[in-house]
């Protein structure tokens, strides 16, 4: 494929744009012009973050002329298993967490409140904002073309409970003994996890591990707990560990 800058734009706007002329706004137009240099004529690939890939060209400062949307460059498809990260939001590091899962390939990021754990975010509409141009900067890094779906933040047992039905879960924990890594469980469990329209979530705790209650929680819903490594991770950590953990087994399973 040409190695060509990549700008992410919803395929919403995509759709929309007039007569197949796109009119980017500020800091789109400031990527492509003053941080990628491009120069009238210049050609630029446009990713709407679900699977599809257009090659445009800049024709002014601020538009780009792009194909009819059927015209694509490159079109896949969804993976036929999806994979979730679930983290306890730490008080640092949530940024690098989103930042890096989504450059591994993970699918669903859930934000999460515990019981050990920071309280409510009262700006949580611009963290969000903060957190989508993240994933947005991510995908145009790695070169991704499915974007990931940031979840809205809950706490953990309303979270559990609306989804223990559909989907599979494992839940990261430390100092529990004869506890199953979580590769040992993928490979145990892969049948089940192969379904489609089901999402593999890792559960990554707060740094005070989780409470009596959350554990009793887990028990009673009979979600199987698996260890990262020996050590003691911190949250940003184990997320990394996770997401490398999840994509590589299932970059195996779709081989």
């Amino acid at each position: 494929m040409d190695d060509l800058p990549r700008l992410i734009i919803s395929d919403e706007r995509i759709k929309s744009a007039p007569t197949s002329y796109l009119t980017l706004s500020l800091s789109e137009s400031h990527y492509l012009n003053k941080v990628m240099r491009l120069k009238k004529g210049n050609e630029v690939f446009i990713v709407n973050g679900k699977g599809k890939i257009w090659k445009g060209k800049l024709i002014k400062e601020k538009t780009i002329l792009l194909p009819d949307y059927g015209e694509t460059f490159l079109s896949i498809k969804k993976k036929t298993i999806l994979l979730g990260l679930a983290i306890s939001i730490p008080k640092k590091g949530f940024e690098d967490i989103i930042r890096m899962s989504t450059e591994l390939g993970i699918d669903y990021i859930k934000p999460l409140y515990s019981d050990r754990q920071i309280k409510k975010i009262s700006n949580i509409s611009e963290r969000y904002s903060r957190w989508d141009t993240i994933i947005n900067e991510s995908l145009e890094q790695s070169e991704r073309l499915w974007r990931p779906e940031i979840l809205s933040c809950t706490n953990i047992f309303e979270w559990i409970d609306s989804i223990i039905k559909n989907d599979k879960i494992s839940i990261s924990v430390t100092r529990k003994e004869n506890c199953l890594t979580l590769n040992e469980w993928l490979h145990m469990s892969c049948e089940i996890l192969c379904n489609e329209n089901k999402i593999l979530w890792n559960v990554i705790g707060p740094e005070g591990g989780w409470s009596k209650n959350e554990l009793s929680l887990f028990e009673s819903h009979k979600i199987q707990c698996v260890a990262l490594s020996e050590n003691i991770l911190r949250t940003s950590t184990a997320a990394v560990n996770a997401s490398v953990n999840l994509s590589q087994w299932r970059e195996n399973k779709l081989k």
